[in-house]
């Protein structure tokens, strides 16, 4: 028996839901980008979860910052939450794979009543992909990499 098989596949129906779950919870950069290429980000806001330092060097166009820390830290609901909308989904980034910002992050709003997605892979995703990244009010996919500062 291979490796791979050791463990049988789920019948067709078990997956479907098992992979219908799991989209459930996350976006894809490249659809993303292909929405903001059209302008339609209709339904959703993208939330950078990083600290306000990391966010002003580098961002994906268009994106709020709302770090972690400031959702986690605080039990009592911020008073910029109040300015969110509850109708949209707050897609949630972070630096990469290795950071749970963006899972701290839409846990925390999730828990507040928004519903929340992550951004696969986060913003180093986004940028090996040669997605525009926007820094100090410039857009460019060449701005240089910054530490998460989560």
């Amino acid at each position: 028996m291979t490796n791979a098989l050791r463990f049988p596949a789920a019948d067709p129906h078990t997956a479907a839901a098992f992979f219908a779950a799991e989209l459930a919870f996350e976006a894809d950069p490249d659809d993303v980008h292909r929405d903001l290429q059209t302008g339609n980000t209709t339904g959703y806001v993208l939330v950078e979860t990083r600290a306000p330092e990391a966010f002003a060097k580098e961002r994906i166009p268009g994106a709020i910052n709302l770090p972690y820390r400031d959702l986690t830290e605080r039990p009592e609901r911020p008073e910029w939450l109040a300015d969110l909308d509850p109708d949209l989904v707050y897609i949630c980034y972070c630096e990469s794979f290795q950071c749970n910002a963006a899972t701290k992050g839409a846990l925390e709003l999730a828990r507040r009543g928004f519903r929340v997605k992550r951004l696969s892979g986060g913003i180093t995703a986004w940028r090996e992909a040669g997605y525009p990244i926007e820094s100090d009010g410039v857009t460019g996919s060449d701005v240089s990499k910054v530490a998460c500062h989560c």
